[in-house]
């Protein structure tokens, strides 16, 4: 049993209130940030959704459509219209894995890198605005926690999947 369970589960179908739902809070959140980012990014020459594909290559958490399409929750329709886009303004490179032919690659060109250096001092500006009610210790902590529920929360996808759960640290 892991420490969380010691005490009982936090939540119980007769008092649940979505408002204080973690899956609630934490979506709302980010439908939020949404929607003080995008507006952000109307005269950049990039969608935010694009930046964020740029920033995950950049990165290295995707080098490949299916990755991104995971990171991103995007359907591969939509993703290769963005996909497109970012290629035409050759900010990436797609090609065939020398592996496996069926495989995709992608790359980030040196035009990719320059975007995502141009918007970022901006991005990060207003993540800093939406966090200034906190102090830099809280923010570690929220960083610290939310890293930890979803590590907990691979791992529940990993068991009901049959699989063990993969080995994240808490800097993931």
């Amino acid at each position: 049993m892991n420490a969380s369970m010691a005490s009982g589960p936090y939540y119980h179908a007769e008092t649940y209130k979505a408002e204080n739902s973690i899956g609630h809070l934490i979506g709302r959140g980010y439908s939020l940030m949404l929607d003080c980012l995008e507006p952000a990014f109307a005269d950049t020459g990039l969608t935010f959704t694009q930046w964020k594909i740029l920033m995950n290559m950049r990165d290295g958490r995707a080098n490949n459509p299916k990755q991104l399409c995971s990171l991103l929750r995007h359907d591969s329709g939509a993703l290769t219209r963005l996909l497109d886009q970012l290629e035409k303004r050759e900010l990436i490179e797609r090609r065939r894995s020398l592996e496996d032919r069926r495989e995709v690659e992608l790359r980030l060109l040196p035009a990719g890198y320059d975007e995502v250096n141009r918007l970022l001092p901006m991005v990060v500006g207003l993540l800093n605005e939406a966090v200034s009610v906190f102090t830099h210790g809280e923010i570690d902590e929220l960083i610290r926690m939310l890293t930890k529920l979803n590590v907990s929360m691979q791992g529940q996808l990993a068991r009901s999947a049959g699989n063990p759960p993969p080995i994240t640290g808490a800097g993931s």
